[in-house]
């Protein structure tokens, strides 16, 4: 524990970042409400907004129907350039490893990093935080908003508290009074339901968690209760991780219009299928569980799955197996708003033989490429004129 309460980490998270991309690109579009994703009359769902559309209630994943409903006269930006936004986000990245190696990316506009030790030789993560946001904006012209604490979990949060264009510390001597007041919304890993739940057992802010010994919270909450009772204790060991194994790759789809023709379903899966199994082979990865995905126009949702001994050997044996699955649903049946295809336990997964380096993708948010990471040597030491001031905190 010592050593994890000496961690320095840092959550970088760029504030609105499609849209304020397409705002900075063009500049009709500063100050108004601006809405990145499917058309209004779509199915689509927000991807984000700006923060003059927040103030409407539109937020990511929302439908873009009712993020129309909500304000009307916003700018809905469906054919979003993401070259471009996959441009910023590598200008991003290479700010990150100008100060350090072990950066966590978790979608194209955030990421941990871990600062214990850095490329600059500065102690205090709390300036190497700042001078990572001015030199976010000096490059790409948009803001960033950063956390700084002791661990992942505190850092996430720090990172959301005083957005857009903001900067949180909270040190280990913070900590316990900080989380004591924190309604459980905040809590990394507390979603709106769980959240919901624990408000009806009379949890409501990260106090009232601790007063609940181990043993309670894991019979409310099963598996995530120790979870819970570490969060609101402050305690996270995760390490920023920089490499991990991939343990699925698949594709899905919403259809524009809810689909009941069974041969139709059956020809765009195949379709699917063999888009799936092309990336396969390009990353030189073979599974033995095949997994389709069905979303009905209620909104049910519903997963079949086939697992084998040994790794598929073929295209035809995948997209077989595939159509097995689907034909134990009730697609054709019943009208289906999406589709989904994956393979998963891949061969080599049982050792640690097979990595692959986070790269930034928009299509899959963590897309792996085969290879181990290459750690650079650190540079000369560096001391920037506004680090020099000493600094007793330990963030």
């Amino acid at each position: 524990m010592a050593e994890v309460a000496t961690r320095k980490i840092i959550h970088v998270d760029m504030d609105a970042f499609f849209a304020a991309v397409e705002q900075r690109n063009n500049p009709e579009l500063k100050g108004k409400p601006v809405v990145v994703g499917g058309r209004p009359d779509s199915r689509g769902v927000v991807s984000t907004c700006s923060y003059e559309a927040r103030v409407f209630g539109i937020h990511s994943a929302m439908p873009t129907s009712e993020a129309y409903r909500r304000c009307p006269h916003a700018v809905f930006i469906s054919e979003a350039d993401f070259g471009e936004y996959l441009r910023v986000s590598e200008q991003v990245r290479e700010i990150f490893r100008e100060v350090t190696d072990l950066i966590e990316p978790l979608s194209l506009d955030e990421a941990y990093l871990d600062v214990t030790e850095n490329n600059l030789y500065e102690p205090s993560a709390t300036r190497l935080a700042e001078w990572i946001r001015r030199r976010i904006f000096k490059v790409t012209s948009l803001t960033a908003s950063a956390g700084v604490s002791y661990n992942k979990s505190l850092a996430k949060i720090a990172s959301d508290w005083n957005k857009p264009d903001g900067l949180m510390v909270i040190t280990p001597e913070m900590a316990e009074s900080f989380l004591t007041d924190l309604p459980v919304s905040k809590f990394w890993g507390v979603g709106p339901v769980t959240a919901a739940r624990m408000k009806e057992a009379g949890i409501q802010t990260g106090g009232d968690m601790r007063s609940w010994p181990l043993w309670k919270l894991t019979e409310a909450f099963g598996k995530s209760g120790p979870w819970y009772y570490n969060l609101c204790r402050g305690i996270d060991e995760r390490k920023v991780e920089p490499v991990r194994v991939r343990k699925s790759l698949g594709k899905e789809r919403t259809f524009g219009e809810d689909v009941d023709d069974l041969p139709h379903l059956t020809e765009f899966l195949e379709k699917l299928s063999t888009t799936v199994w092309e990336e396969l082979e390009e990353r030189n990865l073979t599974g033995k569980t095949v997994t389709v995905k069905v979303k009905y126009a209620d909104f049910q949702q519903i997963t079949r799955s086939r697992s084998f001994l040994r790794p598929i050997p073929s295209h035809p044996d995948f997209i077989g197996t595939a159509l097995e699955l689907l034909g134990e649903t009730e697609a054709g049946s019943r009208p289906v708003r999406l589709v989904g295809v994956s393979m998963s336990s891949f061969a080599g997964n049982e050792t640690e033989d097979e990595t692959h380096q986070l790269s930034f993708d928009f299509g899959e948010i963590l897309n792996s490429r085969t290879g181990n990471p290459t750690l650079q040597a650190p540079p000369k030491p560096q001391v920037m004129e506004h680090l020099r001031q000493p600094f007793s905190s330990t963030c």
